[in-house]
C-alpha cells in the first residue's frame, strides 16, 4: 500500500483535491486531530464556524486546508482575511497557508505593525489569495486603498480572547463593517467572553459552534508544579532547575523585557545555550530567534508574552514561568508551549511571597491547585551537573522543519527583470512551460517586482529549468537567473 493510502485515508475523507493532500502528506500531518474532524466538514459547508479550542489543536490547519481547497487561483484579489493578535502569529499563518497551499500555487502575504508598509504595499499589488494580518495594519492598509476587499468570501478571527484582551476589538469591528456582508466568518478562541459573544451575534450568520474539550490523557500531558522562592533566590532556583531537570528545549517566560535581559544575561555568563525574544526588539530579530529557535540552534529561550500565544514549536519539554503572571490567562498560554502534539511536558512556576494573589487568580481560573514541591536539592543538582554540562557543550540536534521535506523539491529561481521591464507572471509560464519535461504544473508562485522576479519550479526540475533558461529569453528579453538566495 502507498504511503498515501496509509496515512492520508482520513484527510481524504474530507478533501479532494489531489494538490493539497500531497502538501499535507509532505508536511508530516497523519491523520486529522479532534479539533479539525470536527471544523473541516463546517469550514467546507460554508457555514459560519465558532470554535472554542485550547492551543496546539491543529485549528491552523482546521481552517486553512478546506479554505485552500475551495480558492479560486485565477483571481488576483484576495479572498481570505485572517486577524490574528501578533506579528509572529501573522507570519506563522501565512506560512501554514503558503506550505499547504504551495502546491496550489497559494500566494499568502502578512501584514503587520514595525515592518515598512512599503514592502507590503508592494506584496499586495501581485496576485495575492490569502491576507493575515493584525488588525491595525490591516485597516491602515484598507483606509489607504492598498487591500481589496471586494472579492473577499472569508474572513477568520484567530485568538479572538486575545484580539479582546489587546483590545484590539473596536478595530476588528470597524473591519468588518468595511468587508462584504456575503461571506463565510470563523471565529477560534481558548475562551468564549461576553464580548466575543456579542460580536458574534452581531456579525455572524446562525453559526455552528464547536466546542474541543481535551481528552484525559490531553489534560494530564504536562505536568504542573510550582516552587514557592524568594524573590531574590529565583535566578539561583532557576538554574538548579534546569540543571536537574536538563531539557533539549525550554521557555523561560519574564513579564518584562528587562527581566529578559537580565535573566538572559545572568544564564548566558553561566555558559547556557541561550537567546531572548521581547516586544522591544526589532521585527527581523524576533523572526530571526523564533527561527532559530524552531531549528533548534539554542537550547533555551527566555521570553515575554509574545512567545505564549499560537507559536507553534515542537520538543518543549519544559516551560519555566520566572515570573507569575499579571493575567490569569497567561498561565495557561504559556504553559501550552509544552505538551504539545502528543508529548509530555513540565511547567513549573517560580513564585514569591509577594506574587500570591496572582497565584490565587491563576488558581481559581484553572479550577485547580498547582501542586507545590520543593526545589531541587544541592546533591539532586550535583548528580545531574556533569550531565547538563555536556548538553550545554554539545550542538543541539537540528530540528526538522515541518516545511523541509515540503520544499525538498522546490527550486526558487531569480531573474533580473521585474515590472519595469514590463514582464509578468505568463511570460515565465510561457516560456518555462515550452522546455521539454516541463509543464505548467512544474510552476510554482511567481513573484513579480520592480527590478526583478522569483519563480518556484516544483517537482525536482529546478536544475533542468535553471540551465535551460540561461540560454532562453522572457518576452524577447534576456534575463540573468540563478537560485535565489535563502531568506
Amino acid at each position: 500500500m502507498s504511503k498515501r493510502g496509509i496515512y492520508m485515508h482520513s484527510f481524504s475523507h474530507y478533501i479532494q483535491d489531489s494538490k493539497v493532500l500531497q502538501a499535507i502528506e509532505d508536511l508530516g500531518y497523519k491523520k486529522p486531530t479532534p479539533i479539525q474532524e470536527k471544523v473541516l466538514p463546517i469550514v467546507q459547508s460554508k457555514q459560519d464556524v465558532i470554535a472554542k479550542s485550547k492551543t496546539g489543536s491543529g485549528k491552523t490547519a482546521a481552517f486553512a486546508i478546506p479554505l485552500i481547497e475551495q480558492m479560486n487561483w485565477e483571481e488576483n484579489k484576495p479572498q481570505v482575511l485572517v486577524l490574528v493578535p501578533t506579528r509572529e502569529l501573522a507570519v506563522q499563518v501565512k506560512e501554514d497557508f503558503t506550505n499547504i497551499g504551495r502546491y496550489k500555487r497559494i500566494k499568502a502575504v502578512a501584514v503587520y505593525g514595525r515592518q515598512p508598509i512599503r514592502f507590503q504595499m508592494t506584496a499586495l499589488r501581485q496576485k495575492t489569495h490569502v491576507v493575515v494580518g493584525t488588525p491595525g495594519r490591516i485597516m491602515d492598509h484598507i483606509e489607504r486603498g492598498t487591500l481589496h476587499l471586494d472579492q473577499l468570501t472569508t474572513l477568520v478571527i484567530d485568538e479572538a480572547d486575545e484580539l479582546l484582551h489587546m483590545g484590539f476589538i473596536d478595530q476588528v469591528e470597524k473591519i468588518i463593517k468595511k468587508l462584504p456582508t456575503k461571506r463565510q466568518t470563523l471565529l477560534f478562541s481558548a475562551t468564549y467572553a461576553d464580548e466575543i459573544k456579542r460580536l458574534a451575534e452581531k456579525y455572524m450568520k446562525t453559526p455552528v459552534f464547536i466546542e474541543h474539550e481535551a481528552k484525559e490523557q490531553e489534560k494530564t500531558a504536562i505536568r504542573q508544579q510550582r516552587i514557592q522562592v524568594k524573590a531574590e533566590d529565583k535566578i539561583r532556583v532557576l538554574r538548579d532547575v534546569t540543571v536537574f531537570q536538563n531539557p533539549d528545549s525550554c521557555i523561560i517566560f519574564c513579564n518584562t523585557k528587562e527581566q529578559v535581559r537580565s535573566v538572559c544575561d545572568q544564564l548566558e555568563k553561566a555558559h547556557y545555550s541561550v537567546d531572548m525574544l521581547h516586544g522591544g526588539m526589532t521585527q527581523d530579530d524576533r523572526l530571526a530567534v523564533m527561527k532559530d529557535f524552531r531549528k533548534g540552534d539554542f537550547r533555551y529561550l527566555v521570553a515575554t508574552d509574545v512567545a505564549a500565544r499560537g507559536i507553534d514549536i515542537e520538543g518543549i519539554s519544559l516551560v519555566v514561568q520566572y515570573d507569575v503572571p499579571f493575567e490569569k490567562e497567561s498561565y495557561v498560554h504559556r504553559m501550552g508551549r509544552t505538551g504539545r502534539a502528543g508529548q509530555k511536558g513540565t511547567a513549573i512556576l517560580l513564585s514569591s511571597p509577594n506574587e500570591k494573589r496572582y497565584v490565587q487568580e491563576i488558581e481559581e481560573y484553572i479550577e485547580k491547585m498547582i501542586p507545590v514541591e520543593q526545589a531541587p536539592t544541592a546533591e539532586e543538582v550535583a548528580e545531574n551537573q556533569a550531565a547538563f554540562e555536556e548538553k550545554m557543550n554539545t550542538r543541539p540536534e537540528r530540528k526538522v522543519m515541518k516545511s523541509e521535506q515540503l520544499n525538498a523539491h522546490i527550486t526558487k529561481l531569480y531573474f533580473n527583470g521585474g515590472k519595469k521591464k514590463k514582464i509578468r507572471a505568463v511570460d515565465f509560464v510561457g516560456t518555462i512551460a515550452k522546455i521539454d519535461g516541463v509543464t505548467a504544473d512544474d510552476i510554482g508562485i511567481i513573484t513579480i517586482e520592480d527590478a526583478c522576479s522569483f519563480v518556484e519550479i516544483l517537482n525536482g526540475k529546478g536544475t533542468l529549468v535553471l540551465k535551460e533558461m540561461q540560454n532562453r529569453t522572457v518576452k524577447n528579453k534576456k534575463l540573468k537567473v540563478h537560485v535565489a538566495k535563502k531568506a
